[in-house]
Order: C-alpha cells, then sequence, then structure tokens
C-alpha cells in the first residue's frame, strides 16, 4: 500500500514498536506505587516527559499528559474557562477548528458564553486584526490551531498571543499536526496551553499532552488520584507514554529531512495534480510541508478515494473525522469554496517513509481514474466504500 493519510494517523516506526514492547516486558509497575517496579515506571515515564519536552520547546514539567488530542483540548478548554469565571466568559476561535476544539466551544457557548469566530481569507488563514478587534481585559480565552488538519494552513498564533498577553488573557493552541512537521518552540508562541497527540507522529493511539505554562491557572475536569499534579488524574499509560517520547524524540531528530524531502514530495504531487485539473486549497499561504488537500472539479471525492483504496493507495476525502459522510470537507465550506468544486476535494497527507517513486505512480493511478470514461466507475464505487463502518475521528 502507498500510505498517504498520515493526518489522521502515522505509520508506527520499528523503533517506536520496539519501545513498546519493551516497556511491556520489563517495567509492569504503577508509576505512582513506592516499590522499585513503580520508580521504574516512573523514570520511564520522566524521560518520555522529557522527550515530548524537548520536541516543543518546553519544560519536563510542562508537560501533562492524556489520553490523546481531543482530551488535551478538552481539558485546556473547560479548565482555563472555567479558571477564569470570576474575570469573564467571552471565547474567541476561528471556524476551522478541529470538532475536538469547535465542539467543545460550542458547548461552553451552549452554558452561556459569548463566542465569536473570527473569519478567515481567502486561503484560510484567521484574519487576524478581526480577533485583535475582539480582545478584551475579561475575554475567557483565545484558541486558534497551529496548523489545519485538512489544508495544513498555517495560523498566526504568536501575534494573536502577544496581543493576548498584554490583557492577561490566556491562549490555546491545538498543534496535534503541526508537531514533528514544522518547528515548534511552545515559549516562542507564547501560548498558555498547547495540545499533543503522540499517533500523528509516529507514536500510538491514545495518549497525548496538554503542555501547560508554568503558572497557568487551569481547573481539572476529570477528579480522581494525584496523578500529573492533579490536573490528569487517572493511573498513567506507561507503555504508550513510552512510545510517544521514542517518537517525539525521532520526530525531532528527523525534523529537518520532514520538512526538506517530505516537503518536496508535497510539492512533485502538487505539480502533477495540477496538469490532472486539481486544485490545491491554501496554496499561496504558509503550510505543512505535508499536506495537500485538491479539488478536482466534477468528480465525487469519498468515490476517488474509494477507487485509490481498491488501486493500493491509501488518502482520505478531508477529515477522518468526516469519513463516513458525503458532506465536503468544513474547511471547503468555511472558504466559500463552490459546493461542486468541494464535492471532489481529496486530502493528501505525506510522510518520511513515501517515496517520488511513489509519488509517480499515485500521479499514473489518478491520471487514469479521472479519465471521463473511468468517472462511471467512480461514482459507483462510492456506495459500497461509504457503506463501510469506518473511523469517526482523527483523535
Amino acid at each position: 500500500m502507498i500510505y498517504l493519510d498520515h493526518n489522521a494517523t502515522s505509520p508506527v516506526p520499528p523503533q517506536v514498536v520496539e519501545a513498546v514492547a519493551d516497556c511491556l516486558r520489563t517495567t509492569p509497575g504503577n508509576p505512582a506505587s513506592l516499590h522499585a517496579a513503580g520508580r521504574a515506571a516512573r523514570a520511564a515515564v520522566e524521560q518520555a516527559r522529557a522527550q515530548v519536552a524537548r520536541l516543543v520547546g518546553a519544560e519536563p514539567c510542562e508537560v501533562v499528559f492524556t489520553g490523546g488530542g481531543t482530551e488535551a483540548d478538552n481539558l485546556a478548554l473547560l479548565g482555563l474557562a472555567r479558571a477564569r469565571r470570576g474575570v469573564g466568559r467571552a471565547l474567541l476561535s476561528g471556524p476551522l477548528e478541529h470538532p475536538a476544539v469547535g465542539r467543545t466551544l460550542r458547548a461552553l457557548e451552549a452554558d452561556g458564553a459569548p463566542l465569536t469566530l473570527a473569519p478567515v481569507d481567502t486561503r484560510g488563514v484567521v484574519e487576524i486584526g478581526a480577533l485583535r478587534a475582539a480582545l478584551r481585559p475579561d475575554t475567557a480565552l483565545v484558541s486558534l490551531m497551529l496548523a489545519n488538519n485538512e489544508t495544513g494552513v498555517l495560523q498566526p498564533v504568536a501575534e494573536i498571543a502577544a496581543a493576548a498577553r498584554s490583557l492577561g488573557v490566556p491562549v490555546h493552541t491545538d498543534a496535534v499536526q503541526a508537531a514533528g512537521r514544522i518547528p515548534v518552540d511552545f515559549h516562542r508562541l507564547g501560548v498558555d496551553a498547547m495540545a499533543l497527540s503522540a499517533h500523528k507522529l509516529g507514536g500510538p493511539k491514545g495518549v497525548g499532552a496538554l503542555v501547560l505554562c508554568a503558572g497557568a491557572s487551569l481547573d481539572p475536569i476529570l477528579f480522581g488520584g494525584g496523578q500529573e499534579e492533579g490536573i490528569r488524574p487517572g493511573t498513567l499509560n506507561v507503555p504508550g507514554i513510552v512510545g510517544f517520547g521514542a517518537a517525539a524524540e525521532l520526530a525531532r531528530r528527523d525534523l529537518d529531512l520532514a520538512m526538506g524531502w517530505v516537503g518536496a514530495l508535497r510539492d512533485r504531487l502538487e505539480a502533477g495534480l495540477a496538469a490532472l485539473g486539481g486544485v490545491a486549497i491554501g496554496a499561496g499561504a504558509a503550510r505543512l510541508p505535508n499536506t495537500s488537500l485538491v479539488a478536482f472539479p466534477g468528480v465525487d471525492g469519498p468515490a476517488l478515494v474509494a477507487n485509490l483504496d481498491q488501486e493500493g493507495v491509501a488518502a482520505s476525502a478531508g477529515a477522518a473525522c468526516a469519513a463516513a459522510s458525503r458532506e465536503p470537507p468544513r474547511a471547503l465550506v468555511a472558504l466559500g469554496v463552490s459546493p461542486e468544486l468541494a464535492r471532489g476535494a481529496v486530502r493528501f497527507s505525506l510522510g518520511r517513509e513515501n517515496s517520488a517513486p511513489q509519488i509517480d505512480e499515485v500521479l499514473g493511478i489518478l491520471s487514469r481514474l479521472l479519465r471521463p470514461s473511468a468517472r462511471a466507475r467512480i461514482r459507483a464505487a462510492a456506495g459500497a466504500f461509504l457503506g463501510r463502518k469506518g473511523t469517526h475521528g482523527e483523535r
């Protein structure tokens, strides 16, 4: 299989598999226990904490392990908002956030918190002036993703964080897709909270982290033991955390490769897709080097993904969260892309193991599939593909 769906999840490298397996074999203790087995488990967790912190320019004490990126987002948004109730409740964000953020903000709005969504330009970049204009001292929090999961477009997080800091307003960013693909520096961004997910960068599924700056005021949303300084109680997933640390270390080591090699492959792919009539969404903006959302006029995107699957190519019709839906990617709806063009959208997201011959093979397959004579077969495949019981989210 040619795997071009890394934004849904990335394959786990052998080094990470071995780190997890070795932990399962040799580290049976609960890290909260005081005996030797518990101390060994705690040491393994703290090593991973340091590895994750190094990847994103944070201090180890600022890394709180969670059950994934969705939990990290929820913990940040609900916890920061609750801690700010005595100051104000207004929320600021953009229209292209991942559902882990967008639906949490809507839940807070339903509970009485005013929510303002700043508009985006034609590339999908939030209008920073509109965010700044909406900021006031009684704003509860601002949330803006670092990189969009569908288009890969980067957002001006550092700029809004600087403006918010002058008013004492906390800022959260979802960096799930960015970490390990572009340089991420928590302190230089100037945010108060940042969500991460292990499986986007080659770690195990079901483990993530919230990076929380020292001194940030956050109310916990789960209650139990005192794990993770009481911010996220519950017995730690030691093998998953160890795998997260190993994946973070590999991603940090190979970051230049990810930006250079993978970026060149993405450009090669987009050039070939343009020759086939594809329109790259957000191509004029700064983007993740691995991500390309391309719309094909007059083509059914989910059906094209189904045919690619039959040819041994894994891609997606937008975010995996909407994989079972015939709706176009949310980013295209927000950008005002015509319904016809939006329906033909396919997301290709690359990784370190992809190669130039693979890209050329994919372009050859697409050249055949996009011929007028093949489009009836594309439509016919859609029903069976969408009828499968599949994923319901990328987190």
